[in-house]
Order: structure tokens, then C-alpha cells, then sequence
């Protein structure tokens, strides 16, 4: 029999679940003085992975969420670069230096704005304070409509491994209503440049639920990409989020697909990516066979972090940069999105957290499950539950909040373990959310669940 989920249950608002406790929990009682303890605490043999936010991008893409701005001059980009580096010196004095790194991230925004030789003096300043391992993964977001050869040639010098092209989608329309023109030819080219150049894992980010997007412009855009054969594709859902972001103001919200709109779209990316080859990677990333991220997930090893899926067997995720967040065993610490506050903590030699959220034995214990669900579709209650030390018995009234999901067929549970059948994949936030206890109590206000 074949099992759907009600279009009902999707307008529900819930949070993405890159981390438990979410961002909603977070909290100005975390500063930067719990932060640097939990830093100073953290075991010496346990690695790190690093995050940097770089917020500058040379134009603003409506549909974007992110804390990202238009610098009003090369001098502030370039200011921001030291303040990277100085918040590094700060890390490695209390985390030791020559702590085992095991990848570095640079995000945005669009962290190429900073200029080849800021990035490159920044990857080496990684680098020198911090002991990479033998395979590290350096990664970088880029923005193909600004990626010249001379830039190419320098993420080279710095090691890059791997680059995240920002698509969203191919069709000329649906350009115009996200204000981000980017002919194909140009993401090819940028495809072209660095394959060259040896970097050869390539990442392309597309987005269905944009305006004016139909399932024929999406399909087309995913043929599109499919030729040009990435080693990933991330394919989110679009948050239309317009009290947090103002820039979504300028989006045509009539132009929006609804929500059985959005279901199909979303159920038409994975028909046709899997179809072309792709290793389907949790609820929105898919992978090429022979990549770090495919393997990760057929062996049990994948990871979700505020960054999205990743193969990276770290427990430990430092995020320096303004608006950037760090998860440790203590919990969950972000900076400060105002410019003016990062740079005078930085100055002062002080960590720039703003707000954050301590990590209860119960919150590592959920943490623990929806991470399995989003990664696996699946997680042993009782197997989690004495892990960390907890009667087996501990999640009977989540799952018996989870009745109507096993009644429509979205979720099979047997001997305590709880699977997310096939047509439940999309429906995995809400089956997550069951589990969420600060859910209830929370006043945020999240994206839908599709």
C-alpha cells in the first residue's frame, strides 16, 4: 500500500534541526567568558573542525536568510580579515596550539570577497596555529558571477579541497524574482576554472520553493546541473521568512509555489538526481557514489551540524567571524552579528559571544536521536537511551506523540527502534520536532516544514 503524508502536515512551522537545542534557545546568559572556559576544558586530544563567517557579499540576493551586508569599502573587508585572524590567536591560546584540525570552512556571505591574498593569509594562519590532519578538507563558498582565474589560482595555493558554487536555479525568471542573475555559461565557466586548476570536488546549492519557479523550470535546471556533473548537490527548501529577513520583502509572494507546489518539487528533485546517479544524503543533499559524504552515509558516519550535512568526525565545531556559532560537549555559543561589537571584542582580546545555550544531559540525549533521524531516518531509542545513561522507557511519550505519523505510514516502530519509512523522508522535522521538548515552550517562529 502506498503511504502519503497530508499537504496539512507540512504548513506546520518547525525548525531545520541543524543543531538541538535549536537557535531559538539561545540566550545572552552564554558570554564569552563560559565560552572561553568551555574552550579551556575541552580535552587535548580531542579535535577541532573551524567555521569562518565572512557576512560581505558584492550584491544581496533577496531570497537569502543569511547575516550577509554590502561593504560600503574595501578597508572594511580588509579590516574584517584581521579581525579573523586575531579571533584565531585568541582560540588557539585556549584550546592549545597544534590542536589536530580536521577541516576548515570558510562560509557566507561570499568568503571570496575577502581577496585572494586575505584568504590565503588566513587558511596560512589556520594553518600555523593548528596541526591539520593528513587529509583535511578546506572548503569555500564562492559566487561564480565574480570568480576570475587569478582568484582560482590562489584557493589552489591555500589547499582548497572543495567549493560550493550558489546556483539556486538556472531559469532567467526566477533569477529576476530572487534579484541574482547568473547565466549558465557562467557557473560552467567558474566549473571549468576550477576543475583545472586540480580542484575537482564541487558543490552546486539550488532551492525549490523559489517565485516564479514551476516543476518544469526546475527540472530543467536540474538536467542542467546533472550535465555539468558536481560531486554534490544541496537542493533546500526555500524559508520565506520575511520578519527576520527584510530583504524577502521584495519577493512577489504570490509568485510563491504552495505547499503541494513545493511537495512535488521537492519529490521531483530527489526522482531525478537519484536517477542521474546521485546517492540520496539525508533530507536535502545528494552525492555522486564515490564521494566522502555518500561513503559517510553508507557507513553510519554522518554528521549535521549548523553547516548542513558532513562527513567531518568532529565533535567539536569552532565558528569564528561575526554571527558565527560554535558547538562543544558545554553547549552551543554564537557571536554577535553587529560589525561594531565584534571588532571592539576582538580588539579588547575578548571572545565576541553574544548568546548561546548550555547543553543538558537531556538535551545531549535528544540531540543524540534527532541527529540519527536526520542523517539516517532511523534511531534505536533504548540503544540511545542507555548510552547515555537513561531508562529505556524515557522516549515513550514522544512516540506516542508520533501515533498519526505510524498511522498514515510515514514511520515504522519495532523493538524500540524507530524507522522513517521512504514516504516519510519529507516529513522528518516534524517526526524530530516529537522529540523537541523546548518546542512547546518556544515563542519563535520557524519556516514551514517543506
Amino acid at each position: 500500500m502506498q503511504h502519503q503524508a497530508s499537504p496539512q502536515r507540512y504548513e506546520r512551522a518547525v525548525p531545520r534541526y541543524t543543531s538541538y537545542p535549536t537557535a531559538a534557545q539561545f540566550h545572552a546568559g552564554v558570554d564569552g567568558s563560559i565560552y572561553g572556559e568551555w574552550l579551556r576544558t575541552l580535552p587535548g586530544g580531542q579535535p577541532i573542525a573551524l567555521y569562518a563567517h565572512v557576512p560581505f557579499c558584492r550584491s544581496i540576493c533577496w531570497y537569502c536568510a543569511c547575516h550577509t551586508r554590502v561593504a560600503r569599502q574595501l578597508s572594511q573587508i580588509e579590516a574584517y580579515a584581521g579581525l579573523l585572524e586575531r579571533e584565531l590567536d585568541l582560540l588557539a591560546a585556549d584550546l592549545g596550539e597544534g590542536r589536530k584540525l580536521m577541516a576548515m570552512q570558510l562560509g557566507g556571505g561570499t568568503p571570496t570577497e575577502l581577496g585572494g591574498k586575505a584568504l590565503l593569509r588566513i587558511v596560512n594562519h589556520v594553518m600555523s596555529r593548528f596541526t591539520p590532519v593528513s587529509d583535511v578538507e578546506i572548503s569555500i563558498e564562492t559566487d561564480p558571477r565574480y570568480v576570475t582565474p587569478d582568484l582560482v589560482d590562489i584557493l589552489a595555493a591555500a589547499g582548497v579541497t572543495r567549493v560550493s558554487i550558489g546556483v539556486q536555479d538556472f531559469d532567467p525568471a526566477v533569477q529576476r524574482g530572487i534579484n541574482r542573475i547568473q547565466p549558465e555559461a557562467m557557473t560552467a565557466d567558474c566549473m571549468r576554472m576550477l576543475r583545472t586548476a586540480g580542484i575537482e570536488r564541487i558543490n552546486v546549492d539550488l532551492v525549490y520553493g523559489l517565485p516564479h519557479q514551476t516543476l518544469g523550470t526546475l527540472a530543467a535546471t536540474l538536467a542542467t546541473t546533472v550535465r555539468l556533473r558536481p560531486s554534490r548537490v544541496a537542493v533546500f527548501g526555500y524559508a520565506h521568512v520575511p520578519w527576520m529577513a527584510k530583504r524577502q520583502r521584495a519577493i512577489d509572494e504570490a509568485a510563491l509555489p504552495d505547499t503541494g507546489q513545493r511537495h512535488a518539487m521537492a519529490c521531483l528533485v530527489a526522482e531525478i538526481l537519484t536517477k542521474a546517479g546521485y546517492r540520496q544524503i539525508g533530507l536535502d543533499h545528494y552525492a555522486l557514489p564515490g564521494d566522502p559524504l555518500a561513503i559517510a552515509a553508507d557507513t553510519g558516519r554522518l554528521r549535521r551540524n549548523f553547516q548542513g550535512y558532513t562527513d567531518i568526525q568532529a565533535d567539536t565545531f569552532i565558528g569564528i567571524g561575526a554571527t558565527a556559532i560554535s558547538s562543544l560537549p558545554g553547549g552551543l555559543a554564537q557571536n554577535t552579528g553587529a560589525l561594531d561589537a565584534y571588532e571592539a571584542a576582538i580588539r579588547d582580546r575578548r571572545y565576541a559571544t553574544a548568546r548561546g545555550v548550555h547543553m543538558t544531559s537531556n538535551d545531549l540525549l535528544v540531540a543524540d536521536v534527532i541527529e540519527r533521524l536526520m542523517c539516517e531516518f532511523e534511531a534505536d531509542l533504548p540503544h540511545i537511551a542507555r548510552r547515555h545513561g537513561m531508562p529505556e522507557d524515557i522516549f515513550d511519550d514522544d512516540v506516542r506523540r508520533l501515533q498519526s505519523f505510524a498511522d498514515e505510514g510515514l514511520i515504522a516502530l519495532q523493538d524500540g527502534r524507530l524507522r522513517v519509512t521512504e514516504a516519510g523522508r519529507l516529513a522528518v522535522r516534524l517526526i524530530c520536532a516529537a522529540f523537541d521538548h523546548h518546542l512547546p515552550t518556544s515563542d519563535a517562529r520557524h519556516s514551514r516544514a517543506i
